[in-house]
This record gives structure tokens, C-alpha cells and sequence, in this order.
């Protein structure tokens, strides 16, 4: 079964995260903000990160960046979920997320970008 890390402050986007992907066969670990990313990504080997650009204070795109630069973890996709930004323009940055996702979302979108991205991988 495929793992995935849904990073966001916000607990009820957490909520319908998870009940969204484990109701498509996903196994889904949760996270409230950016502090414990790199520790979560060891403990629980996720194969694709949703990470919200915006967690009160930190800067997923930052998380981001820190994901791509580790030899153990740079080959994870991650996928950047923002209401307030568009970083389509900056994707082929070093460091960048491998998709992008606006909210609100369209769920079938959000399951075809993670598919993709999970058969890419």
C-alpha cells in the first residue's frame, strides 16, 4: 500500500485529506505543521508528500527545498497545496515540488496528480 504525508495547519483539510486517499486505498499520515517533517518523512517512509505552501510561520516551499536537497529523501514527490499561491511559474527551480495543487481542490484532480506522480516515482 502506498504511503502518503499530508503536511497543513489546517486540522479539517488534514481530515478530508486523509479520509480522501485512505477511501482510495492510500495510507495516510498526518502532520500540523513543518517542524517534524524531516523526522516524520524517516519514521514513516512516506512515497509522496502533499505539503501545504503556507503553515503559520513556516514556508513549505522552504520544506520543500529541504526535501529535495537530502540524499535520502529527494526522490520523494511533493506535491505543494496553496490557496493564496501560484507556483506554476517557478517549478523547474532547483529544490521545486514535483506538482502543484490550488485549493480549494478538485478531488478527482488531486487523485490524478498524486497517481501520476506515484507512477513517475
Amino acid at each position: 500500500m502506498r504511503r502518503i504525508l499530508a503536511v497543513d495547519d489546517d486540522n479539517d483539510i488534514l481530515e478530508v485529506l486523509q479520509f480522501i486517499l485512505e477511501d482510495s486505498g492510500y495510507e495516510v499520515e498526518t502532520l500540523s505543521d513543518g517542524h517534524y517533517l524531516m523526522d516524520t518523512i524517516k519514521k514513516h517512509a512516506p512515497d509522496l508528500i502533499l505539503l501545504d505552501i503556507m503553515l503559520g510561520g513556516m514556508d513549505g516551499r522552504e520544506l520543500c527545498k529541504e526535501v529535495k536537497k537530502q540524499a535520502t529523501t529527494h526522490n520523494i514527490p511533493v506535491i505543494l497545496i496553496s490557496a493564496s499561491h501560484n507556483i506554476s511559474g517557478n517549478m523547474n527551480q532547483e529544490g521545486a515540488p514535483n506538482d502543484f495543487i490550488a485549493k480549494p481542490f478538485d478531488i478527482k484532480n488531486l487523485l490524478s496528480k498524486i497517481k501520476r506522480q506515484l507512477t513517475a516515482a
